[in-house]
């Protein structure tokens, strides 16, 4: 971008500011940063969640598994190699486009891409839960406690992310402090 008329720095976007003064390239560079350590963390998760569900499959009572539970451990299988995928894409796409000055690009479609793997991590924890307490308390118990820790999943990962950034974005809440 070009220089300001008062030659002090970069240009900067017209209109009211809200919130950081960045370049739209300072911008993605931030938030890629974020994304990557937001990514960092859901993915060490996911693996060591996939590898132990991959070696279940080896383990003498696995055998002994009745159809309901060998669906439900595939279904799981399959929910944490898709997370993996989800979760590990933003590292491809860097890779791939890396140079090419599509950083804003990159960031949204990895953004989304996360989110999906988010998603699909908590339905992998979900369906390994059910399969767990199945096993080891009985259908009802495994079904109500699954459903439950799932509804909190969804209070703290969505509804409270969610009621902040609504909180936010009130009119009102943008006020500057004393008036």
């Amino acid at each position: 971008m070009g220089e300001d008329p008062g030659g002090t720095g970069p240009e900067r976007a017209p209109g009211p500011r809200h919130g950081r003064d960045e370049t739209p390239e300072e911008r993605a560079d931030r938030r890629w940063a974020e994304l990557l350590q937001e990514v960092r963390v859901a993915q060490t998760g996911v693996q060591i969640l996939l590898g132990f569900l991959l070696s279940v499959a080896f383990t003498p009572r696995f055998a002994r598994l009745g159809d309901f539970d060998r669906r439900v451990y595939l279904v799981t299988v399959v929910l944490g190699a898709t997370a993996t995928g989800a979760l590990i894409a933003p590292v491809s796409f860097h890779r791939m486009l890396s140079g090419r000055r599509l950083k804003p690009e990159l960031v949204q479609m990895a953004a989304r891409l996360t989110g999906l793997g988010v998603v699909l991590l908590a339905l992998t924890v979900g369906s390994s839960l059910l399969l767990l307490l199945h096993v080891a308390t009985g259908r009802a118990a495994a079904v109500w406690t699954t459903a439950a820790v799932m509804v909190w999943f969804a209070v703290c990962w969505l509804l409270v992310p969610y009621w902040i950034r609504w909180r936010g974005e009130r009119p009102e809440s943008r006020r500057p402090p004393g008036e």
